[in-house]
């Protein structure tokens, strides 16, 4: 197998590199490499440049607006937005909900939503989470009842990544209760401006509040809001999942917080001498080094596979798993260059208008935040023990 790039994937990696480092808006840049806080409006404008140059949608077919790339120009893609500092693309409209619409919405949600999503002009949250109900989403107790022409939704979503700033949620729903627990589940679009609604921010480790609990109290849904047929979300839950997964493999990360690792263990120093002529410290550098090469290559046989229309099977499983171990050992790396700085975090420093007190200077300053940000990573789109559970049974069949 043959997975060295093309002339016209590297002719194409080229194009992309210049049209970042020429259109990227160097504000959005220097947070997102400096690994400060990017704000709504950050996201939303760098979407919407890539819009207008008809990049918005990589992994949507042209009839819907979309870039119509293969999987290898969706990677090379993703990875040299990430490497050149680049916010990420959101996933929860973009590669989430809108590949739902496209395969089960109505032509109505889809002229309705799709365009929206594109721009960004909506801002789309995940309700899948529920107290009790993580990992094992069947257990879901949020209620659906249809009354007239609405759905009157009671009940509780937790985990719910930037809720604080969304318009529409995409939730399961309860619609049933005969069956097996997969059974009776419908999927509904929620307006967050809805009467019944509370936003409850759940701080981070970092500080941050990215993540909430959403309580939903009588909300009322209009019918139009269900996708496919009620009672038959399961089905739907799952193709949707399918598309999470394969998306937070992470190498562009990866190759980010790598380059980073070296230019902050070039500035940092040890008995007098940069902490990267260490010869400890270049062990440890080159063995990761290495696993971020073995990951890229990894991908690009997943993508391989994709491009030859085989099943994928475990393998995203084993990308996402690791994916994050790989990001977590960079941060502890990039933490271990910050030494004693590593200990004290100071929130404030995350904000780029941050001109108080400091640990260890502005290089650093964010590191303990990215350590404690990282964690999260094995935990979201499926945990790393419920990944391993699927390999398990993808290789024995249990």
């Amino acid at each position: 197998m043959d997975l060295g790039p093309t002339s016209e994937e590297d002719a194409f990696r080229r194009e992309v590199r210049e049209f970042v480092a020429a259109r990227l808006p160097d504000d959005i840049r220097r947070k997102v490499l400096g690994f400060l806080r990017v704000e709504r409006e950050d996201y939303v404008r760098w979407q919407r440049i890539l819009a207008e140059h008809g990049w918005g949608a990589p992994g949507w077919p042209v009839a819907h607006g979309g870039c119509g790339w293969n999987a290898v120009r969706r990677n090379i893609f993703e990875e040299e937005c990430f490497v050149a500092g680049a916010p990420r693309q959101m996933p929860f409209g973009l590669s989430m909900i809108a590949p739902v619409l496209m395969k089960f919405g109505t032509p109505a949600q889809q002229q309705r939503f799709l365009p929206r999503i594109l721009t960004m002009d909506d801002w789309w949250c995940q309700g899948y989470s529920e107290p009790g109900a993580g990992s094992d989403l069947a257990s879901l107790k949020t209620r659906a009842v249809r009354r007239g022409d609405h759905y009157v939704v009671s009940g509780q979503k937790t985990w719910t990544s930037f809720a604080q700033w969304a318009n529409w949620m995409f939730a399961l729903v309860r619609t049933g209760t005969d069956g097996k627990p997969q059974q009776g589940i419908s999927l509904l679009l929620i307006r967050m401006d809805s009467p019944g609604i509370t936003v409850r921010p759940i701080k981070t480790l970092d500080g941050g509040f990215d993540i909430n609990e959403v309580f939903l109290e009588d909300v009322r849904v209009p019918l139009d809001g269900l996708i496919g047929e009620q009672d038959a979300g399961w089905t739907i839950a799952k193709y949707l999942l399918g598309h999470e997964r394969t998306a937070i493999a992470g190498l562009g990360m990866c190759k980010r917080l790598l380059r980073r690792l070296k230019e902050v263990a070039r500035s940092q120093t040890k008995r007098g001498r940069p902490l990267i002529d260490d010869p400890r410290f270049r062990d440890k550098l080159s063995k990761i080094e290495i696993d971020v090469h073995a990951h890229e290559w990894a991908l690009a046989r997943l993508v391989s596979l994709e491009q030859a229309g085989q099943g994928l099977g475990a393998e995203p499983s084993m990308l996402k798993i690791r994916g994050s171990e790989i990001q977590a050992e960079l941060g502890e790396l990039l933490m271990e260059c910050a030494g004693p700085y590593a200990v004290p975090h100071v929130e404030d420093a995350l904000s780029p208008d941050h001109a108080g007190a400091t640990a260890g200077g502005a290089e650093l300053n964010p590191l303990t935040g990215l350590y404690l940000d990282l964690r999260k990573v094995a935990i979201y789109g499926g945990t790393n023990e419920i990944q391993r559970g699927l390999i398990g049974k993808a290789i024995v069949g249990a």
